[in-house]
């Protein structure tokens, strides 16, 4: 082959995958206006990575807590790396893939997530998945997660998945080719509508109460690694009424914590003192609170990680305090434009 063939036949080369990657970047979901949730994971690496708390988990994180609340009240600056349904595993290898950043001082895990044993909705999975940088962590974390399927190369190469997007694409899709609309104050995603909570159903008896090993075995492997650097570990139960969690469940979270001297929080408990008031702090009848409920269990979180935790008052630490004061001002925007949107502003007034 002669130069002149072989520059024609690099060109070619380039152009095609040129010509892919753009096409991978415009097929693929966007997460800009519906299902914002998919951002979340990937929101992560664009902040700077000097936390001293982690949080990981599922939406009883994300829609739970306020690190604004964290900051403001107790200085303590922390990030919420949640995603819908994140199963326990996922959880984990965020974990990994967090330490490859920084290390906070303490990771606080929602236990919900025990309940599940095996992998469960390719949608979940892609929303936890798909935002994460490529690493060991995420390799591992794509084959714990794939459910029968699924096949590892359509995450390689997500065109192979949404090669079909043609007919759903619109104007965000092109708008938010190469970067995406922050939908997340630090991870936590904000409803400030109400819908009070009313006939909760009751938990339906179960066959077998007791969690499976899979998703105790990943608990465990969160634990050491904690251990291993010198992070504390920290166990919550958010108050969301809805998927029921059970008495035995209970009892084996709090086995658990006593075995392995770990801090375990059940808010369902609290109630009376955060003062939660499930007429008025949640937007989906129980499952989530809203923007109120979030910021009520949220002190009370921080106080005792402030108290038992030992974690240091950051506000004043110049350079942290001025982009807090963005975050903060990003924040109170985003409270007034959604109560314009849900026309509670002029009730609230």
């Amino acid at each position: 082959m002669n130069k002149k063939s072989m520059v024609r036949a690099v060109c070619s080369v380039t152009f095609v995958i040129v010509t892919l990657f753009l096409l991978q970047r415009l097929l693929m979901p966007k997460y800009a206006s519906d299902v914002v949730e998919g951002n979340l994971i990937a929101e992560y690496y664009e902040e700077e990575k000097n936390h001293d708390v982690i949080f990981i988990g599922d939406c009883e994180v994300y829609e739970n807590f306020s690190p604004k609340v964290l900051w403001e009240d107790y200085g303590i600056n922390s990030y919420i790396r949640g995603s819908a349904q994140q199963l326990i595993w996922q959880s984990y290898y965020l974990l990994e893939d967090t330490l490859r950043y920084e290390k906070p001082k303490v990771v606080i895990f929602n236990v919900l997530a025990l309940k599940y044993d095996e992998p469960q909705k390719e949608a979940y999975n892609r929303m936890s998945l798909e935002g994460m940088r490529w690493s060991v962590s995420k390799v591992k974390s794509i084959l714990a997660s794939m459910t029968e399927e699924e096949h590892f190369l359509d995450y390689v190469f997500p065109i192979l998945r949404y090669h079909s997007r043609w007919s759903e694409l619109d104007a965000e899709d092109v708008e938010y080719m190469f970067h995406r609309k922050p939908v997340s104050h630090n991870g936590y995603y904000m409803r400030v509508d109400v819908k009070p909570a009313e006939n909760v159903p009751e938990g339906r008896i179960l066959a077998d109460y007791q969690f499976g090993e899979n998703a105790c075995r990943y608990l465990d492997k969160m634990t050491e690694l904690c251990r291993e650097n010198d992070i504390q570990l920290v166990l919550v139960k958010a108050p969301s009424l809805y998927p029921y969690w059970y008495d035995e469940w209970e009892e084996q979270v709090e086995v658990y914590a006593a075995e392995h001297d770990l801090l375990y929080i059940n808010f369902l408990e609290l109630a009376e003192e955060t003062g939660l008031d499930f007429s008025q702090d949640t937007y989906d009848g129980g499952l989530h609170l809203n923007l109120t409920g979030a910021e009520k269990i949220t002190k009370y979180l921080g106080k005792v990680l402030a108290e038992e935790c030992a974690l240091p008052d950051r506000r004043g630490e110049a350079e942290l305090s001025e982009v807090w004061e963005e975050k903060i001002s990003a924040y109170e925007q985003e409270i007034e434009e959604q109560k314009r949107m849900t026309g509670q502003w002029k009730a609230i007034e």
